[in-house]
């Protein structure tokens, strides 16, 4: 068996990857997101190194198409980086050489990896939540991601606000309505003047945070029963949120649900900051 492939498509940055089948890395780098072209451009030219990739993976950032058989299938969508709306990334990457290719959302890889071998390991069904720049959320169900008409845009799921919260929302979209526009790192930042880094354990900043994160989770579990509920992104690296997100889920879930003991239910990502590369790495190998 020849290398596998690993794209890490964020909106900030590429991060990009060769392993063999047992996941070693052979080589890796990172650069800035540009322009459609001129990002796939270095893409390439990493990948140019290599004459034996069977198969990449390639998680990207959204909102992408990944229906088969659609018109715009392997695009990514309307989105407000510039040089990226109407851009076929997978066809690129298809003229450059026809291998198999797996395309997803960044969530969705990084998802996949938890479930693999993360916190999620020894589950079927679970819900990865991304808390940074946005929110966004990768679904397994019966171990297998979950799409229909496209993936699931999780983190614009409405929401009640917090009785002490006024601030009007970050979304372009849904303002103060949606848990993106309240709970990504945009909307904290934006609604306490200082960066999630800068706020102080105890502050009510998290507790507030954790009422909507907490909220969030007992919308999955109501609709989908996951077995595992992971946070990840920048947001979570905050270990004080862990404990108000349980004890604010158990007051709002009121004892209607038996879940799980929410120290095993609710927790945080197992594969840090290498989520997405892994995630990607596992994908292509099930092209295989």
């Amino acid at each position: 068996m020849g290398l596998l492939g690993a794209i890490e498509a964020g909106g900030t940055k590429f991060v990009v990857a060769v392993a063999d089948e047992n996941y070693n890395i052979v080589e890796r780098t990172a650069f800035p997101t540009l322009d459609g072209e001129k990002t796939l451009d270095q893409v390439i030219a990493f990948f140019d190194q290599f004459d034996n990739i069977d198969a990449i993976g390639i998680a990207a950032f959204g909102p992408i198409d990944i229906v088969k058989g659609s018109k715009t299938y392997g695009y990514v969508l309307a989105t407000p980086k510039h040089g990226w709306s109407g851009y076929n990334f997978l066809g690129r990457m298809k003229a450059w050489r026809d291998i198999p290719y797996f395309w997803t959302t960044d969530v969705n890889g990084a998802g996949w990896a938890e479930f693999e071998t993360g916190a999620a390991k020894d589950a079927q069904n679970m819900v990865y939540l991304t808390v940074g720049t946005g929110v966004g959320a990768g679904i397994v169900s019966g171990g297998k991601l979950v799409s229909g008409y496209g993936h699931p845009e999780a983190g614009h799921i409405f929401l009640q606000k917090h009785p002490e919260d006024h601030y009007e929302g970050h979304c372009p979209f849904h303002g103060d309505n949606c848990l993106e526009g309240l709970a990504a790192g945009p909307a904290i930042e934006a609604r306490w003047h200082k960066s999630a880094k800068e706020i102080p354990d105890g502050d009510k900043a998290w507790e507030i945070e954790a009422f909507y994160l907490a909220q969030a989770a007992l919308d999955y579990t109501m609709i989908l029963r996951p077995e595992k509920i992971v946070f990840g992104g920048g947001v979570p690296h905050r270990e004080t949120l862990f404990p108000l997100i349980r004890a604010s889920f158990a007051e709002q879930m009121s004892d209607y649900l038996d879940v799980p003991d929410l120290e095993d239910y609710i927790v945080p990502v197992a594969n840090g900051d290498n989520a997405g590369i892994l995630g990607c790495f596992y994908l292509a190998k099930t092209l295989l």
